[in-house]
């Protein structure tokens, strides 16, 4: 099965990075489903049984986006509150339909890596800013896999930066088969 890969990113044309990894990831449409909410959701109301039937029909899920005042775009947390729902994503007896599939984040962030270290301008690691999704991962049964990562967006990059990274989000999941 294919790896779905929701997209969240408020100004995709502006990005560099985002849209890189989408050109890179649509040259494998036997493995990878790429599903832009902003753009499939442009009011914000979203179709939950759409969402949950797409992620269904996939048995690996990654949130790609960029990092947002330390945090994800607006629209992730409203797709997560209204599409991980009590009966079907979690509950006593019912609700399972993420365990055990493979639940993964593509973030780019505009910082460099230094800067999120415990010496760093942040204090704190990127790992230790997206907590959140690695534990809402982990109460919904998913298997969580360590993120993929891109720093230092905001001081520019070369072209030989960007394909480098392009081609190690792809090598990035394919290493989760």
């Amino acid at each position: 099965m294919k790896t779905l890969i929701v997209v969240i990113h408020p100004n995709l044309n502006e990005s560099v990075i985002n849209k890189r990894w989408i050109r890179e990831l649509t040259q494998h449409p036997d493995l990878y489903t790429v599903h832009n909410l902003y753009q499939a959701y442009p009011d914000g109301s979203i179709d939950v049984q759409k969402e949950q039937q797409l992620i269904e029909q996939h048995d690996s899920l990654v949130l790609q986006f960029p990092l947002y005042w330390f945090n994800s775009p607006p629209l992730l947390k409203q797709w997560l509150d209204e599409v991980f729902t009590y009966g079907w994503a979690y509950g006593s007896k019912s609700g399972h339909k993420l365990r055990n599939r493979k639940f993964s984040l593509a973030v780019s962030a505009g910082i460099k890596e230094e800067d999120f270290s415990p010496e760093g301008r942040y204090q704190h690691s990127l790992k230790e800013i997206l907590l959140p999704f690695e534990m809402t991962a982990k109460y919904v049964g998913a298997n969580y896999l360590p993120f993929y990562a891109f720093y230092g967006a905001e001081d520019g990059i070369s072209q030989e930066e960007l394909e480098k990274s392009a081609k190690g989000y792809i090598d990035y999941l394919q290493s989760f088969s």
